[in-house]
């Protein structure tokens, strides 16, 4: 089974340039805590509820901080094509929940997260991220 037979294909995304207000509200559309962000086609980073509690609200920024200020810009992806397994023991390894998916050009197509795999049906892919998701750092 691969990534893209899992993976969520319709991914809400910003820009650096919008605000972490839009980025709220893009997350609150999708009913989802993490956005990715783009520049044109590229991607970019992601941003996080937690990185907008973190890095903007904690500090005493307001709602109109640019996401760019507040991202994370070195983002680890997979590809389409990759092992559910594979790439399931990859994220438990790096102990992170979502990834985005590239298609072989690096273009993105989709992302994948720890409610992907428990959804599929590789029982054995979905314990061993949540294994690995469930260690601490």
């Amino acid at each position: 089974m691969r990534i893209s037979d899992i993976m969520t294909h319709d991914v809400e995304s910003v820009t650096p340039e919008q605000t972490i207000c839009d980025a709220a509200r893009a997350m609150a559309k999708a009913d989802c805590g993490a956005i990715l962000v783009r520049d044109g086609d590229k991607l970019v980073g992601m941003v996080t509820d937690r990185d907008i509690a973190i890095r903007a609200v904690a500090q005493g920024l307001g709602s109109d901080t640019l996401v760019s200020e507040v991202m994370t810009d070195n983002i680890l992806y997979c590809f389409e094509d990759e092992d559910v397994q594979h790439v399931a023991e990859n994220m438990a390894d790096i102990h992170v929940r979502r990834l985005p998916v590239m298609n072989r050009n690096k273009r993105l197509v989709g992302i994948v997260s720890l409610g992907n795999f428990a959804s599929s049906t590789n029982v054995n892919a979905s314990s061993t991220l949540l294994r690995g998701v469930a260690q601490a750092h």
